[in-house]
């Protein structure tokens, strides 16, 4: 998919007929059907059919997954499509941090996708008697315990480790983009590096330029940033880098940001400039989309070289944008990653539904 023509605007023929199934996607998921329309480029091992997403009946320890029940079944159908499979054993009902799992963890819209397209998702319930028992038995996982991730071939080989003990979207988006390798989509290994980035602890820098847009652009790109913002100190235009020590030093990032004439700047007080943040970006109708701060700097970088900033974000942000660009005044979010995500990921779903 090509760059998003401005708002208001709706492009050559091939983009308008992706806009209209788009449209009937919305109204699909607010009369509760599934119409599921080409979104773009297929990947011939796993091809590509998206629906908008819609909730999902079932207790509230699983998340909004639409998980598969029935271990058997599951692995026959992952030997079928070629995907991995996404076991979750878990207590059903749950404790305290069974339900908090579920709601952080298994709620958010970046892993739900990625285990509804990438995964055959199937859960295991550690509490009940009958085959699951006996699956989970096999597994040598305990009864009543609290939610545990394998991620593992059709024939049982495990992809990553055991994800146990940490119930963060961190750990379980870095163990799904891991089990993928090269097959992990870019916009689930930004979702992990930046999860896994702010779970270790970011630190941030202030860089001097001439002109804050395309300075933003610059350093939006470099790998290891995470987040950008732009602003004023000290008489300059300023960008703030959010960035990860773990995978780009001070130092490195100050000798990138040289060869575009950008400095560190020892600023004490910026002035914030939230007009001016992601500017390329701000003015295509991507910035509508739900989007994590890394992937707006990433996009904002690629929209500011001429580049399609699509594969960044997956294919159902990639709808968000298709419906925004042909209706933009349907109380769409624009914050760019700046703001909550799931609460712009609920405002983009209701402005689709109002379509």
């Amino acid at each position: 998919m090509q760059d998003l023509e401005p708002e208001g605007r709706a492009g050559d023929g091939a983009t308008r007929t992706l806009l209209i199934a788009s449209t009937l996607a919305a109204v699909a998921a607010v009369v509760g059907v599934a119409i599921v329309v080409d979104a773009g480029p297929r990947d011939e091992k796993h091809p590509v059919a998206v629906e908008l997403p819609r909730q999902v009946e079932q207790p509230e320890e699983l998340g909004d997954v639409r998980w598969r029940r029935g271990f058997a079944t599951a692995q026959a159908e992952a030997r079928k499509s070629g995907k991995p499979m996404l076991v979750l054993f878990d207590e059903v009902p749950g404790c305290h941090t069974v339900k908090t799992y579920g709601a952080r963890v298994l709620r958010h819209p970046l892993i739900v996708e990625a285990a509804e397209t990438h995964f055959v998702p199937v859960v295991v319930y550690n509490n009940v008697e009958g085959d699951d028992r006996e699956i989970l038995n096999s597994f040598g996982e305990p009864t009543w315990n609290n939610p545990v991730v394998r991620i593992m071939t059709p024939d049982r080989k495990e992809l990553v480790p055991r994800v146990a003990g940490d119930y963060t979207t961190a750990g379980l988006a870095t163990a799904m983009s891991t089990a993928l390798g090269k097959s992990s989509p870019k916009w689930l290994q930004l979702f992990a590096e930046q999860s896994g980035a702010q779970r270790a602890g970011t630190r941030k820098a202030t860089f001097a330029m001439y002109c804050f847009w395309s300075g933003e652009a610059h350093l939006g790109q470099k790998a290891g940033v995470v987040g950008t913002r732009t602003g004023f100190a000290d008489g300059h235009e300023v960008v703030e880098v959010e960035y990860d020590p773990a995978a780009v030093s001070h130092a490195e990032l100050a000798s990138y940001a040289e060869k575009a004439k950008i400095r560190p700047l020892d600023a004490k007080e910026i002035r914030p400039s939230s007009k001016d943040d992601r500017y390329r970006l701000r003015h295509t109708a991507w910035k509508h989309v739900p989007m994590l701060g890394i992937q707006a700097s990433r996009a904002n970088a690629a929209i500011s070289r001429r580049e399609d900033p699509a594969v960044y974000f997956s294919p159902r942000q990639r709808r968000f944008a298709q419906l925004a660009a042909l209706h933009p005044d349907a109380g769409w979010p624009d914050d760019m990653g700046l703001g909550t995500f799931s609460s712009s990921w609920a405002q983009a779903l209701l402005a689709s539904a109002a379509e």
